[in-house]
């Protein structure tokens, strides 16, 4: 058994930094939105470039910088990402143009994919398997912190100080975070491949078109031109993705990964269970201004026990999963996530807070215990020499099944809302709750039916995300089971370049050694 590194706690502080800068960001920006509106006279169409410009990229690059940061050093593509990403929190704090603010958010959209990646995959490589669930539920523990605690401090910040702030505040946890990780943390790479350069192009152009399609398709559904082509570039790209990979020798992704079903499984298991979360930001941050008549603030301050229990039940899961193994530490934590909601589903306009809170509390408890365990297994089925890519991986299941999340729940939720209108609203009103308020400022009598439509459509869109979590639990339950005997080990580089040889059973042998097609062709 090889030595534990002796300073890896601290190195998972300079790792908990670096994603803590890139969470924090993005959450205090969303509060920031009507400042900057107003400040740089921006329009609808520059605050979705603002908002969207960084998705874009940072997605696209993600399965790149992955690959990049296993050939040339995971630190040292870290540390490239901290600094542009501070130095372009720099230009965007002093834009003075809309357009000058896009420029610095895509900016940052690279460096943010730089950091991402790499900070899991030096995770996976500094901690062991025992101490790796207890490493990954603290790291995924400070971005629940970012989640939610972003909007409470760029609320404070923009009370006193002008809107530049929230870049600001990056820059100097960035340098920190480098400082840090010169310091303390050491080099990693995998061992040398052949570059990759067709599969890294057709990669950024499919997951680019995917995610702009997912932020596309409810504004002008398929009927739109646009998300037509970019629906048919999405579907070209990464088939065309796929096909190379497996042809190419030396693939960027080893796509034979995917036939070790414990990452099969908990890979779609992250997909459907961050499809239910990001839709539930989505739904129920518009649940809790427009209909409970919130503030940016106050609405950060409700997720609050969602924040705790997931820290809380972080900790009392990562102790668990060696008692009981990643399997039923994820099923139990994705019924539990199912419960909350359909908790959430039953509320109604004259609920208490106590509802609320008591569904928020389920879900941060279901998450604190699936969350670690099925990125455990995820982690832990893939070799050493493929962890940058492998962590890019993960980043980018929960960059799409957030972004369809976002599209499906709220497909479900605009449905349902504008079934459920009085035959006298607008069509601009059945399509958007904020319009429907606006009329219904003209018409009081619209305004009970408005917030009864759309506590309908909450519902509706609530037992659909629970849905996708119980369907997440019945793949773990069933994909997720390890072979009889097998112990995880770091994995060594002999025997398959693409799916390693660690904790290898005959039947978990006979499993990699069919996976051997894929790797070699």
């Amino acid at each position: 058994m090889e030595e534990r590194h002796p300073r890896r706690w601290l190195i998972l502080v300079v790792l908990c930094l670096s994603t803590l800068v890139l969470v924090v960001d993005n959450m205090v920006l969303t509060v920031a939105v009507p400042t900057i509106t107003e400040e740089l006279g921006a329009t609808a169409q520059d605050i979705q470039w603002v908002l969207e410009s960084y998705m874009l990229v940072f997605a696209g690059l993600l399965l790149t910088a992955g690959s990049l940061s296993d050939k040339f050093g995971r630190r040292k593509v870290m540390v490239i990402g901290l600094v542009l990403f501070g130095a372009a929190s720099a230009l965007a704090m002093e834009a003075t143009t809309p357009d000058l603010l896009i420029v610095g958010r895509v900016l940052m959209g690279v460096g943010g994919a730089l950091i991402m990646p790499s900070t899991l995959s030096i995770l996976i490589t500094v901690f062991d398997e025992t101490e790796r669930p207890k490493a990954i539920a603290a790291w995924s523990a400070v971005a629940m912190v970012g989640l939610v605690g972003g909007p409470l401090l760029g609320g404070a910040l923009l009370a006193h100080y002008w809107w530049g702030v929230v870049f600001l505040i990056n820059i100097p946890i960035a340098a920190l975070a480098i400082v840090a990780a010169l310091v303390l943390m050491p080099e990693s790479k995998g061992p040398w491949r052949k570059a990759d350069p067709v599969g890294m192009v057709l990669s950024v152009v499919g997951m680019t078109a995917l995610v702009w399609t997912i932020n596309e398709l409810p504004k002008g559904g398929l009927s739109h031109t646009g998300t037509q082509v970019s629906l048919a570039v999405t579907v070209v790209g990464l088939i065309a993705f796929a096909v190379w990979e497996k042809r190419h020798p030396s693939p960027m992704v080893p796509l034979a990964l995917f036939r070790d079903r414990v990452f099969t499984g908990a890979s779609f298991s992250l997909v459907l269970l961050t499809l239910a979360n990001g839709g539930l930001m989505l739904v129920l941050t518009q649940y809790l201004q427009f209909v409970l008549g919130y503030t940016p603030t106050e609405t950060g301050l409700a997720f609050t026990p969602l924040a705790v229990a997931t820290l809380l039940f972080n900790t009392i899961g990562a102790s668990l999963i060696a008692k009981t193994g990643n399997r039923p530490m994820a099923v139990t934590g994705l019924l539990v996530i199912a419960s909350g909601f359909a908790l959430l589903s039953t509320l109604s306009i004259g609920d208490s807070w106590v509802v609320l809170a008591g569904a928020m509390c389920l879900m941060g408890a279901g998450s604190g215990l699936a969350m670690p365990a099925a990125m455990a297994a995820m982690m832990g089925a893939i070799p050493e020499e493929h962890a940058g890519v492998g962590s890019a991986l993960n980043d980018t299941i929960q960059q799409a099944g957030a972004a369809l999340g976002v599209a499906a729940l709220g497909a479900v939720l605009t449905g349902v809302f504008s079934s459920n209108l009085p035959d006298g609203a607008s069509e601009a009103a059945r399509h958007s709750i904020g319009d429907a308020l606006a009329e219904a400022g003209q018409d009081k009598s619209l305004l009970a039916p408005v917030h009864e439509a759309f506590t309908q459509g909450m519902s509706a869109s609530f037992l659909a995300g629970a849905a996708g979590v119980v369907a997440a639990a019945v793949l773990a339950l069933f994909l997720m089971k390890e072979p009889k005997g097998l112990v995880r080990e770091p994995r060594p580089t002999d025997g398959d370049p693409a799916v390693g040889t660690a904790g290898r059973t005959p039947e978990r042998a006979e499993e990699q050694d069919q996976g051997k097609d894929l790797a070699m062709h």
